[in-house]
């Protein structure tokens, strides 16, 4: 009977570590096929990174949040972000304080190669409110670096396709580069540069194409000014050569349609290129995204 009962246990602890040893096995193995899993943190990494795996087999890449999320303030992670998660072998995320969960995200995933497209001597952050400002891909110039940062740290976490993934970032960055040269040749002549935007989402954007952020309707989306603020914004509108006030295709326009109402001025909306549908299909959703906001730019401030 001790025979017996010592086999059973042997068999028993057999088994459970046959079971922790596949556990190991299915995360090595990311999506549990075989394939190197990209889970992306939101839509401008995903469109960088599925621009970087054009074409590539073996690799799959995963938006985590879905497609009208926007841009990650405030954002918590759902159990379902969380069961996301537990199958990548890389998580790409934009840094400089976008993905406040990301702490919690790595502790619990400690296997999960963490990318940071922000890592990068070439980007400078902006201050808002003594912190980074994190919306450094409306820079064309800092999309360029956070492509190549992601690329960098891509193949170090995955060198068997290092020469492919080289190869479409190339590519893709030229076309960047061409985008670059054509927004400034459309803006940088136009006569009026003062403009006031919806949320602090643009000041890399103006930054690069020299534009005059003269003040932003919602610091925070979702946080209408105050009576203050509103009168403040109001007063310098009106002062304005060229009255125009930009908003957001994610959120309300309803504070810039009572600031249009008292002052006259137009209103356009500015893409932060934060939503989209995450299939293939998007790769080039940055590029004309940016472009229609060039034409808007263009039609807004002649």
């Amino acid at each position: 009977m001790k025979k017996l009962f010592s086999l059973g246990l042997i068999l028993l602890l057999l088994l459970a570590l046959t079971g922790c040893g596949g556990q190991s096995a299915q995360h090595a193995k990311g999506s549990h096929d075989g394939k190197f899993r990209i889970v992306t943190s939101f839509y401008p990494m995903y469109l960088d990174v599925i621009n970087i795996t054009k074409g590539v087999d073996g690799v799959e890449v995963v938006n985590m949040t879905k497609p009208q999320t926007g841009c990650l303030h405030d954002y918590q992670l759902t159990t379902e972000d969380m069961k996301t998660l537990e199958t990548a072998d890389a998580f790409v995320v934009n840094g400089g304080g976008m993905e406040t969960f990301l702490d919690k995200a790595a502790a619990q995933n400690k296997n999960m190669k963490i990318i940071n497209a922000s890592d990068s001597e070439d980007i400078e952050f902006l201050k808002d409110g003594g912190e980074d400002n994190p919306h450094v891909w409306l820079s064309v110039t800092y999309a360029i670096a956070q492509v190549k940062a992601i690329t960098r740290q891509l193949v170090e976490a995955d060198p068997a396709h290092a020469d492919a993934y080289k190869k479409n970032a190339l590519d893709y960055v030229l076309k960047l580069e061409k985008l670059r040269d054509d927004m400034h040749a459309a803006i940088d002549p136009l006569p009026h540069k003062d403009i006031v935007t919806f949320h602090e989402a643009f000041p890399y954007f103006a930054k690069e194409f020299k534009l005059n952020i003269i003040s932003v309707v919602e610091r925070e989306p979702g946080t209408e000014p105050t009576p203050a603020e509103l009168e403040k914004i109001i007063a310098q509108v009106s002062g304005l050569p060229v009255k125009v006030l930009f908003t957001e295709p994610q959120y309300s326009p309803s504070a810039a349609e009572t600031i249009a109402r008292e002052t006259g001025a137009k209103i356009y909306t500015l893409d932060p290129v934060v939503t989209g549908e995450a299939t293939p299909d998007a790769a080039d959703a940055y590029l004309n995204a940016m472009r229609a906001n060039m034409e808007t730019l263009q039609q807004a401030l002649q």
